[in-house]
C-alpha cells in the first residue's frame, strides 16, 4: 500500500518504521520544521525527519498546512505540500503525533475514490484523553489503564471513528517514559494491522466516539511541573512519574531548583514513625528513610527516593539528604510561592 505519512516525534517514528517494515510503500513524509534546542539552541532534526533522510523518502517540513495562513511564507509552504500531496499516487494517509491541523482540503484529498483516508495512532483510549498529552494526563490522572486508538480523521480535535483500539494497564511505577515506549510499540502494531485490513476488505467498520466520558489532555506546561506540597502525598507522587522525563517535577529549596524523578506515596502503617513532626508545615522534611527522606504533603507523607540538583546528575535522594547535612526541617517550596 502506497501510503503518506505526516508525523514529528520518536513516538510517531517508531510507526514510520514498523509501516516500512510490513511491506508498505512510504511516497511522502511531512514532519514539523527543524526545532532550536539544547544549551547552544542549535537546529535539531526531528526523529521522522532524521529517519525519512536515512531511508531516502520525499520530505516535506511545512510550518503549517493552512493555505489561508495570513503569513506569507507559512501559505507557500501550506500552498506546496497540498499541491505535493495531490500530485502524490497514494492510497491511505497516517498521522502520528504530527503537531500541525490536517486541514479538510487534505482530508478530502485522502477520501477521493480508490483512496482510505486519513488514519491516525493516537495514545488514549479515546473518547478518555482527547489531546496533546494523553500519556502524562493519565498517569496524573491516577488511571489504572490506557491503550491505543487508531481513529479515521475528521476535522475535529480526536473525534474521528474508531477503528482499532488494545488496552494496556499503568503499572503502579509507571512513569511517561516507559509508558510512552509500551504505547509507541502498541500503536505502530496496530497501524500496521490497520493497513493490512484496508488492503483486503472493502469498507473498515468504523465505530463513532462515545459521547460520555471525555477529557482534554492539555499540552503539557513547565509550569504545572511545580510540585504543590499541599496536595496529597498520592497526587504528588502521579505527578512525578507523569512528569518524568519532561518537563521533570520540580520544587525550591532555598532559591535553588530541584527536580524529583522517583518517588513513593509512604503508607499509613509506616507513617507513625513520624508522629513526632506531623505538625509540620507540607513541604517539610520530616525525617530520613531508609532509601531517601519523606516529606509533608497536604495529606500523608512521600518518600523521595532519587533527585537532582541543577547541572548535577540524577542522585540517590538519601545521597543529597547526606550531603545537606540534616535529617528533618529543610522547607520545599513552589518558585511561585
Amino acid at each position: 500500500m502506497r501510503v503518506v505519512f505526516a508525523g514529528t516525534p520518536e513516538f510517531a517514528a517508531h510507526a514510520l518504521c514498523a509501516i516500512a517494515a510490513a511491506g508498505h510503500t512510504v511516497v511522502l513524509v511531512l514532519t514539523q520544521p527543524d526545532r532550536r534546542a539544547g544549551r547552544g539552541m542549535h537546529l535539531h532534526a526531528s526523529p521522522v525527519k532524521e529517519l525519512a533522510l536515512n531511508q531516502g523518502y520525499p520530505l516535506l517540513q511545512p510550518a503549517s498546512l493552512n493555505v489561508d495562513s495570513n503569513d506569507p511564507i507559512k501559505k507557500r509552504e501550506a500552498e506546496a505540500a497540498v499541491q505535493a500531496i495531490t500530485q502524490t499516487p497514494f492510497d491511505a494517509m497516517v498521522v502520528v503525533a504530527y503537531g500541525l491541523i490536517i486541514p479538510q482540503a487534505i482530508l478530502d484529498l485522502a477520501e477521493q475514490p480508490g483512496r482510505h483516508g486519513v488514519f491516525n495512532i493516537h495514545g488514549s483510549l479515546l473518547p478518555r484523553w482527547r489531546g496533546a498529552a494523553p500519556i502524562q494526563r493519565a498517569i496524573a490522572a491516577g488511571d489504572e489503564g490506557t491503550g491505543i486508538t487508531i481513529m479515521q480523521m475528521d476535522a475535529g480535535l480526536d473525534t474521528g471513528d474508531i477503528v482499532l483500539t488494545e488496552a494496556i494497564p499503568i503499572g503502579a511505577e509507571e512513569t511517561s517514559a516507559s509508558l510512552h515506549d509500551r504505547l509507541a510499540d502498541l500503536g505502530a502494531r496496530l497501524m500496521v494491522r490497520c493497513l493490512a485490513m484496508l488492503e483486503t476488505q472493502p469498507g473498515l467498520a468504523r465505530t463513532p466516539q462515545a459521547k460520555e466520558g471525555m477529557c482534554y489532555a492539555e499540552k503539557i506546561q513547565k509550569a504545572e511541573a511545580e510540585i504543590d506540597w499541599s496536595k496529597s502525598a498520592v497526587e504528588v507522587e502521579r505527578l512525578i512519574r507523569a512528569f518524568n522525563p519532561y518537563p521533570g517535577a520540580s520544587t525550591m529549596l532555598n532559591k535553588q531548583s530541584l527536580k524529583f524523578w522517583r518517588a513513593r506515596a509512604l503508607p499509613q502503617s509506616l507513617l507513625a514513625q513520624y508522629r513526632d513532626t506531623q505538625a509540620n508545615s507540607p513541604g517539610r522534611v520530616m525525617g530520613a528513610s531508609r532509601d531517601g527522606f519523606v516529606v509533608c504533603c497536604g495529606s500523608g507523607a512521600l518518600e523521595v527516593l532519587e533527585i537532582q540538583k541543577p547541572g548535577g546528575k540524577r542522585i540517590p535522594a538519601a545521597q543529597w539528604l547526606q550531603a545537606e547535612k540534616s535529617e528533618y526541617g529543610l522547607q520545599f517550596t513552589k518558585a511561585t510561592a
